[in-house]
């Protein structure tokens, strides 16, 4: 991966930022997408001391505009995009499918779904051209079946498997490759904002129990991502230990977190 060229969304926390210091580790230039151009121009410094290239797009995935203005700014070897990793995302409330907000599902529809399919509609056809290219799509173990207070929620994520497969497949007589990740339980401010800022809710959910890390889901994206050209890995669910679906796992009273 040594030279090619990673389009990250969400890159500033979580599973984006872990994706964007494994990336970087191993040799890649990054195109880092968020919001917080702040933390954007902070990860761009710790990465480019080690010797690869960063290019921040600081903008919101759900505005479409601003998301074709950054992608039409490419230039040079930035065009070129070799590995696309569709990690934004988000979820807000816990909320019964006929008591929650409208407005906050709009939100979550537009980032999980809508911002996906615009990133993929504006950068696959540059490696359809080109011949060669990997779409990394972040889903989610809660997308295998619904839960009490997350059907939109697992219907985004239901729909991110689903666009994973059908772009497979409109893909097939091309080398461009297609997999989605379904992480289980991973500890990173998704809970934080699902709460809707509540540290001590965000926290019960990992209680008793040694979750993942971005970290781990990145290493799961690069293996994915190096794996040799005839070999498409399509889908990877991984899991806590401890954790059998998105429903079941086992608490310990003293989880290890080490």
């Amino acid at each position: 991966m040594k030279g090619k060229t990673i389009f990250i969304t969400g890159a500033t926390s979580g599973i984006g930022e872990g994706c964007a210091r494994k990336f970087a580790a191993m040799g890649s230039n990054l195109i880092l997408n968020g919001r917080n151009t702040e933390k954007l121009e902070s990860l761009k410094k710790e990465l480019t001391a080690q010797g690869v290239e960063v290019l921040t797009l600081p903008f919101d995935v759900r505005d479409r505009k601003a998301m074709q203005q950054a992608v039409d700014s490419l230039q040079g070897q930035w065009k070129h995009v070799d590995v696309l990793i569709n990690n934004a995302g988000l979820v807000i409330g816990m909320d019964k499918e006929h008591e929650g907000s409208l407005d906050e599902w709009d939100i979550v529809i537009d980032t999980n779904i809508k911002a996906l399919l615009a990133m993929t509609r504006l950068i696959v056809p540059g490696m359809v051209e080109r011949g060669c290219g990997h779409v990394i799509n972040i889903g989610s173990i809660a997308g295998d079946a619904a839960y009490a207070g997350g059907s939109v929620c697992c219907a985004t994520k239901a729909a991110v498997k689903a666009l994973s497969d059908g772009l497979r497949i409109d893909l097939v007589d091309t080398p461009v490759r297609v997999t989605n990740i379904k992480p289980g339980m991973v500890e990173t401010n998704f809970s934080v904002i699902r709460f809707r800022g509540d540290q001590d809710k965000a926290d019960a959910v990992y209680k008793g129990i040694r979750p993942l890390t971005g970290d781990d889901i990145a290493d799961v994206v690069y293996y994915a991502a190096s794996a040799p050209a005839h070999v498409q890995i399509a889908e990877v669910l991984v899991m806590p230990t401890y954790q059998a679906t998105g429903t079941v796992c086992h608490r310990q009273e003293q989880a290890a977190r080490h």
